[in-house]
């Protein structure tokens, strides 16, 4: 069994996160791969709120982009974290062996939790 080598949550306020995106058009890009952004504003505001806590859960995130995290499905249609560039070295040099992520949304918020696991 791995070992916990970090943990991360975070919560977005969806009213907030929209007046965001409405606000400067260009962060939707800025935040999200070219498959997330078409996404429904909770489903954005969740996979924000994963990537947040990735960082958290990584630690050290110095040149990290958004853009080297992203937040598919698996085969199930479970949320799964895919990392590339800077993200993908961190994993590697903290011996991060496996992401895992949840994510929910209710009443106006969206909240993640990503353990890292080595």
């Amino acid at each position: 069994m791995g070992r916990i080598v970090g943990i991360g949550v975070d919560v977005v306020d969806l009213a907030r996160f929209e007046r965001a995106l409405d606000r400067t058009p260009r962060l939707r890009d800025r935040l999200f791969a070219e498959n997330e952004r078409d996404l429904p504003l909770r489903s954005l505001a969740g996979r924000f709120a994963a990537k947040e806590a990735l960082l958290k859960a990584l630690g050290a995130t110095d040149g990290v982009s958004w853009h080297d995290m992203r937040v598919i499905a698996d085969a199930e249609g479970n949320p799964d974290l895919v990392v590339s560039g800077r993200a993908a070295d961190i994993v590697a040099a903290r011996g991060i062996a496996s992401l895992h992520v949840s994510m929910s949304h209710d009443a106006g918020v969206a909240i993640a939790f990503v353990v890292a696991e080595s």
